[in-house]
């Protein structure tokens, strides 16, 4: 059995956990009781209603929904009950309700009579009613959209066309999304400051009908005009204007906006960034743009662990220094030890890296990085000693796609089946990345393509190789509410070059383990020499789940993984596919899904275990 966890080192309290600073499990009535407690029990009531319609009120009650948690005193208890008010009124209209009424009372006393009195009367807890009356379901009327100025010519003056057809149920949240359509769409045509400048809204009780007039305007069309920058300290503002890229002069986009925010949100170095548009439109037709940032602190010491019952136990450790120079970059230096207490010092893993990046090199959507790494690889399949230096430049064509090309070289001296060897590598590494998914975490749509190549030639040995491999990742929700997910995984690869035993052992395929065949031990499924897993020159794998989502928290996961590693550069299937089947639950956080796996081998070989079971943040894949 193996059985993997990585956790940062920080105290934690014993009744609650918390990560990254969200609330994981427990609640904050574990650490500390409300301060004067003061308990209640509600009751709802509905009449002229159906039990869909109750349940969608119900959710819409803090009295019910928080009931648990008893309020401060009771003045606060009357406070939660003058909110729900509000809260089950607005719920009313949202489900095209207009004559219903809500009668909330509070130890038998209506609500203003209980806010008039202070004290409440009665037993503890305080008993809290809650009876509404639906009244009749109204339907959209006569229903006007009109426009002023600029935006006679941009808005459609259909209501069919903003969801607002007569004898559709008049639902009051379609007239707020109707609204903020009609202002969206004015916005990207280059009106900033448009705006709704009537909105009458009546309700006909005697036809049951809600009456809608709603007219825009636009304002002037803009231009964007200087982009300032403030809040900096180390970073010099001219950069985070160039990153931003706002074209000055062009038509005014909020998309624009949008994209150059996350731009410099994705530089690492900022707590937070807001676009602020100038309140007025200048004489000359060009709206201002000023840039709020502060900035994150620049060093960042990090620590985790690892332990595994086969691996034994591992320490990673890095420091980090943002905005060195004042423009983005990043320095960090990385280590790690591993096989802890599973191996002798010189079979122990070991890694050290120091590693630079540059944004905004050759223009805002390209960086560059470089990295110097020595590290020493020990699985059960062979021992690798490597330095390895490298370079790259990094393209953001898209912001779903981008690529990377770079240089590098590196050193090895290896130990497998074939005996020792030691090898001079140089290559030109290339890769892509198309990602379309809607969660990094928790996809439930979208496509993940990853692509590499490497030509490469080994200097000390005298022989040219090229290295591929692709992976494409797929889902889909079978329902609106995406409870139930398909998720796919096809990888293959290839390398095209001498025998394998001419290869380094670090750069052959191997598979096994939580990313690849689980089930299996890592990297031990492969072409075997004398019983030893030698890795080989072509990889296909592939996996599938089916992914439910049981409640708000908790989920269960279904998958089987196949695949297998060839001699020859494409897979001839002279080995059959080694499968492995597993299922698992899912716990729900706000920065992802906690993960727990298990898997069996269905075809198991020497070192593979009975089952294995497997510890992480975020899907499989």
């Amino acid at each position: 059995m193996a059985v993997g966890l990585a956790a940062t080192l920080l105290p934690m309290p014993a009744s609650a956990f918390e990560l990254f600073g969200y609330r994981l499990w427990g609640s904050a009535g574990d650490e500390a009781n409300t301060p004067d407690a003061f308990p209640y029990v509600p009751t709802l009531t509905l009449s002229g209603g159906d039990e869909p319609l109750r349940e969608r009120l119900t959710a819409a009650s803090l009295l019910m929904s928080e009931a648990e948690k008893a309020p401060s005193g009771e003045a606060g208890l009357i406070a939660r009950a003058l909110n729900d008010f509000d809260r089950l009124i607005a719920q009313l209209y949202i489900e095209g309700r207009y004559g219903g009424t809500v009668d909330i009372r509070v130890a038998g006393l209506p609500l203003q009579s209980a806010l008039q009195r202070g004290s409440l009367p009665g037993p503890r807890p305080v008993p809290v009613s809650i009876a509404i009356t639906a009244g009749p379901q109204f339907n959209f009327g006569d229903v006007r959209i009109g426009a002023e100025g600029s935006a006679a010519s941009q808005l459609a003056t259909d209501p069919g066309f903003w969801g607002l057809a007569a004898g559709t149920t008049a639902d009051s949240s379609k007239v707020l999304v109707a609204e903020r359509q009609m202002l969206s769409l004015l916005q990207a045509r280059g009106y900033p400051k448009a705006r709704i400048v009537t909105r009458d809204i009546t309700a006909d009780h005697a036809n049951g009908h809600l009456d809608v007039t709603l007219v825009a305007n636009a304002g002037q069309q803009a231009r964007f005009g200087p982009v300032t920058v403030t809040g900096t300290q180390v970073t010099d503002p001219g950069f985070v204007v160039a990153q931003a890229m706002i074209p000055e002069g062009s038509v005014y986009d909020p998309e624009i906006l949008a994209a150059a925010q996350k731009r410099l949100n994705d530089l690492g170095i900022f707590a937070s960034v807001n676009m602020v548009e100038a309140e007025t439109i200048g004489p000359d037709g060009t709206l201002p743009i000023t840039i709020e940032v502060s900035e994150r602190k620049r060093h960042v010491l990090g620590a985790g662990a690892t332990w595994s019952s086969t691996e034994g136990g591992g320490f990673e450790a890095y420091w980090r220094r943002r905005n060195l120079f004042g423009q983005g970059e990043l320095l960090s230096v990385e280590g790690s030890v591993g096989r802890l207490g599973n191996a002798s010092l010189k079979d122990m893993e070991y890694a050290a890296k120091i590693a630079f990046e540059k944004p905004g090199v050759f223009g805002p959507l390209t960086s560059f990085s470089t990295s110097l790494s020595a590290k020493q690889e020990a699985p059960n399949a062979y021992t690798s000693r490597s330095v390895t230096y490298d370079a790259y430049l990094k393209r953001q064509f898209t912001d779903q796609f981008a690529g990377r090309a770079g240089f590098e070289i590196a050193f090895l001296d290896e130990k497998d089946a074939y005996g020792n060897k030691t090898y001079l590598l140089t290559g030109l590494p290339a890769d892509m990345t198309y990602d379309t998914r809607d969660d990094l975490l928790n996809p439930s749509k979208g496509l993940l393509v990853t692509a590499f190549a490497e030509p490469a030639y080994d200097i000390r040995n005298g022989n040219m190789m090229l290295f591929t491999k692709g992976s494409v990742s797929s889902y889909v929700a079978l329902d609106e509410a995406k409870r139930f997910i398909l998720a796919g995984r096809l990888t293959a690869g290839s390398i095209v070059g001498p025998q394998v035993d001419d290869i380094p052992a670090g750069r052959r395929f191997f598979a096994g383990g939580g990313g690849s065949i689980r089930g299996y031990a890592y990297r031990n499924v492969g072409p075997r020499r004398n019983g030893e897993v030698t890795g080989g020159r072509s990889l296909l794998e592939m996996s599938g789940e089916v992914r439910v989502r049981l409640t708000e928290t908790f989920g269960a996961v279904a998958f089987v993984d196949a695949g297998n590693v060839y001699k020859a550069s494409v897979p001839d299937f002279s080995r059959p596919l080694k499968i492995g089947i597993g299922a698992g639950i899912r716990y729900f956080t706000p920065i992802g899904p906690l993960r727990l796996d298990v898997a069996v081998p269905l075809s198991p070989e020497k070192g593979d275990p009975d089952f294995a079971i497997y510890l992480g943040l975020s899907q499989a894949f």
